[in-house]
């Protein structure tokens, strides 16, 4: 198992809807493993495989205990409900956060590693990872559900200073 290195905001590949995982092979089950690793060197919540460099529509997340990490294969929400602004950030912009709106509940199907089917139920914080790890498999950033002066600040904050280096300090709710 690796440390693999996380894309940061720019790079193309977070900008692309994933393609869907076809089959779990020993590739797809080693870089889940490498996901788990470096979610947990990056102090994060969850990751989705864009953010490492993977085209593939699949994510890992920390179980509610934080005691184990969950791969999740092909994820879909298919319902949701209610509303909630928290500050959220990302790990592919270290330094940055932001207030996100996103639904206070969720359901959500995919399969896991063996190909089981898995439905999930979440609130709170865990559906907030849920909804932004799926957004990053469809392209979609946090900066992009912001108003549109707190984005054009941030890409010019980006712009103007990059990334703070002091940004492992502040990214303990970095999904």
């Amino acid at each position: 198992m690796a440390v693999l290195s996380v894309r940061r905001y720019g790079d193309p590949v977070l900008r692309r809807r994933a393609r869907p995982v076809d089959e779990v092979t020993p590739e797809v089950e080693r870089l889940v493993d490498d996901m788990i690793d470096t979610m947990y060197d990056e102090v994060g919540i969850g990751l989705a495989a864009p953010q490492v460099g993977a085209s593939l529509r699949l994510m890992v997340v920390a179980d509610e205990d934080g005691r184990g990490a969950q791969a999740l294969v092909n994820p879909v929400i298919v319902e949701q409900g209610g509303s909630v602004t928290a500050e959220e950030g990302c790990l592919s912009l270290p330094g940055i956060f932001a207030p996100v709106t996103r639904a206070e509940w969720v359901r959500l199907e995919a399969r896991d590693l063996t190909g089981r089917p898995v439905s999930l139920r979440a609130r709170h914080l865990r559906a907030r990872v849920f909804q932004h790890e799926i957004d990053h498999l469809d392209g979609v950033l946090f900066i992009d559900r912001v108003d549109a002066v707190t984005r054009d600040r941030i890409k010019r904050r980006i712009k103007k200073q990059g990334f703070a280096a002091d940004a492992a300090a502040h990214r303990a709710f970095a999904l």
